[in-house]
């Protein structure tokens, strides 16, 4: 360092230095924390509480599906290189399911499944169900929400996951302790198989999830804790001013029936109370036969479904027959994001075109 500081104007000095320094710092924070995020919300979150002090890297990016993606060698490559691992879990990112421990065996984890805080459905079997019928379990803001269409959740008698409930999304110090969720251990797995994975749909999850990575963050680059602090409560009122808006926006065609492609979307209807009551398919890898379709054509007339949603990842050519001869009109919901660019803003952006394409379509 003393041989770059020979030349004789104070300004080159001054300039050098400066810049060999932020050239330093840059490179210091890049180096901190390795972040591999699964799914565009998921990363989306993450990018959030990460801010400017790096970025993570997403596995499933595009129009590409979680159900039936396949790791790519790149993938790979990050994985093993990667500090920090957040995915929803193994019913969700099947391709990762028993994989991780090898695939990243520097990692701590974070599982959004696992989180104590996080707001649960159980899985809806058969693909069909009425409005309004779901099985919520724990989770902050459940009791004496004020979201339509919740009122029969906030007494969860049969779950304890209730005590878990915090009024302050901030209040997550419990979680700092790296073994309570970041960790190799399959924690919760076995006692999550019933759950329905597509949490990332109720804006609560992504605030829990945004406290969780947050901690962990903090664990591995304490240098950096109080961006990661600042950087989550900002992304927590932006997230709760999200849920308000979206709220009052679909108030207008919460009662109104229509079907969904598969079943993604239990979280974002028991959040705002809407009325969905079946889906095209019981499950998306699986094509829907001949009696699957005459089930769903009979549950659109016996419901009087004003849509019947598509998803981009799958375009279905059975939709058409689907809505044929029925009064339902055709739509597409996405909940993955497809088509919306990656980073900090993808999850606002993903909740927010939710509600818009459900509202043209139930509206009209």
């Amino acid at each position: 360092m003393n041989r770059l500081a020979q030349p004789s104007s104070l300004l080159l000095r001054v300039t050098t230095g400066a810049c060999l320094s932020a050239f330093a710092f840059a490179g210091h924070a890049a180096a901190k924390a390795d972040v591999v995020a699964t799914i565009p919300a998921v990363h989306s979150i993450v990018s959030g509480v990460m801010g400017d002090t790096g970025s993570p890297h997403l596995l499933v990016s595009g129009a590409a599906s979680p159900h039936t993606y396949s790791l790519k060698p790149s993938n790979a490559q990050a994985l093993a290189e990667a500090q920090l691992v957040v995915w929803v879990g193994p019913q969700m990112e099947a391709f990762l399911d028993g994989e991780l421990k090898t695939l990243a065996p520097d990692a701590s984890i974070v599982t959004m499944l696992s989180l104590d805080d996080a707001v649960t459905h159980s899985i809806r079997v058969g693909g069909l169900w009425d409005a309004h019928d779901h099985s919520t379990h724990g989770g902050p803001g459940d009791h004496g929400d004020e979201h339509h269409g919740e009122e029969d959740h906030a007494d969860h008698k049969n779950h304890d996951h209730d005590k878990h409930a915090h009024d302050d999304h901030d209040d997550h110090k419990d979680h700092a302790k790296h073994d309570d969720h970041a960790s190799h251990d399959d924690h919760g797995h076995e006692g999550d198989a019933d759950i329905d994975a597509h949490m990332w749909l109720d804006p609560r999850n992504a605030i829990v999830l945004s406290a969780a990575v947050k901690d962990e963050l903090a664990r591995i680059d304490p240098d950096n804790t109080a961006a990661y602090e600042q950087n989550h409560t900002a992304q927590v009122a932006r997230l709760e001013a999200l849920d308000a808006e979206v709220s009052g926006a679909l108030e207008a065609v919460s009662d109104v029936p229509f079907i969904v492609f598969h079943d993604a979307y239990q979280y974002f209807e028991t959040r705002y109370g809407l009325s969905s009551v079946g889906s095209v398919t019981v499950s998306p890898e699986v094509a829907p036969g001949a009696a699957r379709v005459r089930a769903i054509q009979e549950r659109v007339q016996e419901r009087n479904a004003h849509c019947v949603f598509a998803e981009p990842q799958f375009k279905p050519s059975i939709l058409e027959a689907v809505i044929e001869g029925t009064d339902a009109k055709a739509g597409v919901l996405d909940p993955v994001g497809a088509g919306i660019d990656p980073g900090a803003d993808m999850y606002t952006a993903l909740i927010r075109k939710l509600a818009a394409d459900l509202t043209a379509c139930l509206a009209s």
